[in-house]
């Protein structure tokens, strides 16, 4: 996530590509994607919620999956597969660092598009505010291993916890909406 102007798109986008550039936290949301099925967008998406202190319950943690669920299993992990396949080469072309670059980032396009489709379902989420982003985290991740019936290792997550305040405070000064 780093090949896009930080200027457009929804305020989710905006928060999700300074939050990933944040130390550890790109590897901790591989190592969850990877390890454990997790949905990167997803937890961006919570997360973001978080920092505006929302807090959801399982029932909103499911349909936010499923929400994205078709597109990301459609469309964002097949383009991730193939730019990863690309990266080694594929015979007869071997590696073309110019082709898997444009695939890169039809995939950072892909996952643009799913982050507004979570954007768009706000107005209608059932949240509670809570006490502090981080409560409003540590709560939504919950909810979010629950409707993926998973339990994410909680190193990974102590870094996107980490992180969280720091991206509160660029949006309280103004370079988040």
């Amino acid at each position: 996530m780093t090949d896009t102007d930080t200027q457009t798109g929804s305020p989710f986008w905006r928060f999700s590509l300074r939050f990933y550039r944040s130390p550890d936290v790109a590897d901790a949301c591989i190592a969850l994607q990877d390890g454990c099925g997790a949905d990167v967008n997803v937890l961006l998406f919570i997360l973001w919620l978080a920092g505006e202190r929302r807090q959801i319950g399982i029932a909103e943690a499911r349909r936010i999956n499923l929400t994205a669920m078709p597109w990301r299993d459609g469309v964002v992990v097949p383009l991730r597969a193939l730019r990863r396949r690309l990266k080694d080469g594929v015979p007869p072309i071997g590696s073309d660092e110019m082709f898997r670059n444009r695939v890169k980032a039809i995939e950072l396009e892909a996952e643009r598009l799913e982050q507004e489709a979570l954007f768009s379902i706000v107005p209608s989420l059932a949240a509670t505010t809570a006490s502090s982003a981080q409560a409003a985290a540590r709560a939504n991740v919950a909810a979010y291993e629950a409707a993926l019936g998973a339990r994410l290792p909680p190193a990974a997550l102590d870094v996107l916890y980490a992180a969280l305040p720091a991206a509160g405070a660029a949006a309280r000064s103004g370079e988040i909406d």
